[in-house]
């Protein structure tokens, strides 16, 4: 049980970048080990109709009747490479959105990412004529949409950051934005085509998102209230007391301090905008990490 305690406890002490991926592969994990069960037991077909509820459809009319899948479809996976290659891509364009952003915008943008990539879709599959056929029996399932909301939000609110790529090299991040968002345009006719216009509904949630706060509106303020007063309460319920006893300091060592700490964080994001985020040292990007989850 050594195991199953250290994963508990790195979940809960992660932020939510890792949650997000603890969850999604944790999810897959399990979907997987009952994908083996159901086919050993001769009962594939009842692991397939599993699967087929927690995925959303394009049909509105099953829609309605299957409402929780706008939240499940985005956690569920249909092979190892397509968790791999979203959950790659999360952690990349995550832990820069958190230098730039809290968490709880990160799991704002996702969520909200992945409801908008999930409207595209059905918007897509029901308006174009081409889908006529198809779109009664079309599904789709993935974090796709909602990991490219959070890369194209973080592109928008520092398009000319600097990120190192292997056998690329230095690229700005808007390029990286740009090139994924007309990728997704030109594969359309060549299969998946309901998936890529969710990829794009998630592309532009982000550059809105971000473009909005930008100019100081947050378009998600008080959607995650709820659920961050939850987790909060469990957090209290759980947390031991303790006591310390310091000496107060006073009003100017107070200013002191908070300006120190300030002109030291500023100096790591110049550090970032001169050399990238790799060029800190893993002291300068624990301050950084903690600055972000007093934001």
């Amino acid at each position: 049980m050594a195991l199953w305690d250290d994963i508990k406890f790195q979940f809960r002490t992660g932020n939510i970048l890792m949650q997000l991926i603890y969850i999604n592969g944790g999810i897959f994990l399990v979907m997987m080990v009952l994908q083996v069960i159901f086919y050993l037991t001769g009962s594939i077909d009842t692991f397939k109709l599993l699967s087929y509820y927690l995925t959303i459809p394009a049909s509105p009319k099953l829609l309605l009747y299957r409402p929780w899948t706008i939240l499940t479809h985005m956690f569920v996976h249909d092979g190892f490479l397509h968790i791999l290659f979203n959950m790659m891509w999360l952690y990349f364009g995550g832990n820069l959105f958190l230098t730039f952003h809290d968490s709880k915008k990160l799991l704002s943008t996702y969520l909200l990412g992945g409801f908008v990539g999930a409207l595209f879709f059905v918007l897509a599959m029901n308006l174009f004529p081409v889908f006529s056929s198809s779109a009664p029996f079309a599904f789709a399932q993935g974090a796709s949409a909602a990991v490219l909301a959070v890369v194209v939000a973080v592109a928008t609110t520092a398009p000319n950051y600097v990120v190192r790529l292997v056998l690329i090299g230095p690229i700005k991040l808007k390029y990286i934005a740009i090139f994924s968002v007309i990728m997704d345009i030109l594969m359309i006719p060549n299969g998946n085509a309901g998936g890529h216009f969710g990829h794009l509904g998630g592309a532009l949630f982000g550059f809105v998102y971000a473009s909005q706060l930008k100019n100081g509106n947050d378009l998600t303020v008080d959607f995650l209230r709820p659920i961050f007063w939850i987790r909060e309460q469990f957090s209290r319920r759980n947390r031991p007391i303790k006591v310390v006893h310091s000496k107060p300091r006073s009003r100017y060592e107070h200013q002191e301090a908070k300006a120190s700490k300030q002109e030291q964080i500023d100096a790591i994001l110049d550090k970032i905008k001169r050399s990238g985020y790799d060029s800190l040292s893993k002291s300068e990007k624990e301050i950084l990490f903690k600055a972000s989850k007093e934001i």
